[in-house]
């Protein structure tokens, strides 16, 4: 429909276009014969004097009675002048049908080159301009005969796309209808994968093309997509798991104590029972929270961050702890949230002083551009094949320690997450006689 209209409109413009083209070409002939009489009579030239002073023209000259007093070609029955005479005005188009003219008047003499012999045998299509003389005593009508031949290549131009638009319009609907049935077939097959694809099946992957076009760009995303979305998924379920099993033990734990203590009031010391119970409680509040956290940043969108200083959040998480030294060097400044940049390092310097021997060493400073935190330790490292999965989440390198000691295997997750929220890294640097881990975080913009 829409290739249908666009045809109609351009074809119809252009026949139009070439039928005023045609008829302002005879039009213009027209007005400059009449001008050229007109200004031979307001010079003094009568109309008897207009056979010798205008040669190869077609006019009518006619006064206010509307009675003809000149014409060239002898006209036996019709006229240049329309039937209200003198009153007429504008230009017109008329049709001098045989027998109308007479090539052997007299006053057909210098005629016979404007309108063609064949004007005796055939309708001859004419164009009519008129003025009037500066006195107003003669109304003079000037003709010029319409190009037949052009007319007619006209006329079969515009029968031919009247025909032919709706053919041609047809025609292209059907290749661009089958062109884009063939392009879309990949679409179709992306589509249905997609559509069988379920929650527990990620692993599915849609065609991809070999036509190397947007189509094939929008499998490769896709592809893409479902591999982030499986990944997450099994980092989901896998962190699903993790958490009610390590929810599971202090519950187990708090309640058995519970649980005794009331079964046995006289042989348990409440005291102590409430402090265990406590020190479980604790730990489940640590490990609530680091949960909401991880939870927090996993679902985080873009943040408003500030600028925050690193010597700041360094003075202010050591501030009362024994046995941890602090180096600052350029004192860099981030963008950031200083109360998840303070936790970060809390939990950087709580992993350390688990695995120290003597002491733990924070140094602040700028390297490349980059500010830098780092914690290091004497205690027995960190091996370079767990150096990436120290990261994970519910990792622990000692799986035989004490939880009470060890943790939950969190702490370092949530530094990982935090730095990559703020556009940083974390890495376990090389480090003789120890662990070093490494924050690299974008400085500020000044």
């Amino acid at each position: 429909m829409t290739s249908l209209l666009a045809l109609g409109v351009v074809s119809a413009w252009l026949v139009i276009d070439a039928q005023n083209r045609l008829g302002n070409g005879a039009a213009q002939v027209a007005r400059e014969r009449v001008a050229a009489i007109v200004q031979l009579l307001n010079t003094g030239a009568a109309p008897s004097d207009l056979p010798l002073l205008v040669r190869d023209s077609a006019y009518e000259v006619i006064d206010r009675t509307a009675k003809r007093v000149i014409t060239c070609p002898g006209l036996r029955h019709g006229a240049f002048a329309p039937a209200d005479g003198y009153k007429g005005g504008g230009d017109s188009v008329s049709v001098l049908r045989p027998g109308d003219v007479d090539l052997a008047m007299p006053e057909s003499t210098g005629c016979q080159r404007t309108l063609g012999r064949d004007v005796e045998i055939t309708e001859t299509r004419v164009h009519v301009a008129t003025d009037t003389s500066g006195d107003s005593k003669y109304r003079i009508f000037g003709a010029a005969v319409v190009d037949e031949s052009g007319q007619a290549a006209l006329d079969s131009v515009r029968v031919t796309l009247l025909a032919g638009v709706p053919v041609i319009a047809l025609l292209i609907g059907a290749i661009a209808w089958f062109a884009v049935r063939r392009s879309l077939r990949p679409v179709e097959a992306i589509r249905s994968e997609v559509a069988e694809i379920g929650a527990h099946d990620l692993s599915r992957r849609v065609p991809a093309p070999d036509s190397a076009d947007e189509i094939a760009k929008l499998a490769e995303t896709m592809n893409t997509m479902l591999a982030r979305l499986d990944a997450a998924v099994t980092r989901q379920s896998r962190f699903t798991s993790d958490a009610s099993h390590e929810l599971r033990t202090p519950l187990a734990s708090l309640r058995t104590q519970l649980e005794v203590l009331l079964a046995h009031p006289d042989r348990l010391d409440w005291r102590d029972a409430c402090r265990n119970a406590l020190l479980d409680v604790t730990r489940l509040q640590d490990l609530v929270g680091d949960l909401v956290l991880l939870g927090k940043l996993d679902n985080a969108g873009p943040e408003r961050f500030t600028p925050v200083r690193l010597s700041e959040v360094v003075e202010s998480c050591l501030s009362g702890r024994q046995g941890v030294r602090a180096g600052i060097e350029g004192d860099p400044t981030v963008l950031g949230d200083r109360g998840r940049l303070e936790r970060l390092l809390r939990n950087l310097v709580d992993n350390a002083q688990r695995h120290t021997r003597t002491g733990v060493e924070v140094t602040v400073s700028t390297v490349d551009g980059v500010g830098v935190l780092a914690v290091a330790d004497d205690g027995p490292g960190i091996p370079a094949a767990d150096r990436e999965r120290v990261f994970d989440r519910f990792v622990r390198l000692d799986d035989g320690r004490a939880r009470d000691d060890g943790g939950a295997g969190l702490g370092l997750a949530v530094v990982a997450e935090i730095a990559r929220a703020h556009g940083g890294t974390v890495e376990v640097a090389d480090h003789d006689g120890g662990a070093r881990l490494v924050v690299r975080l974008p400085l500020a913009r000044s």
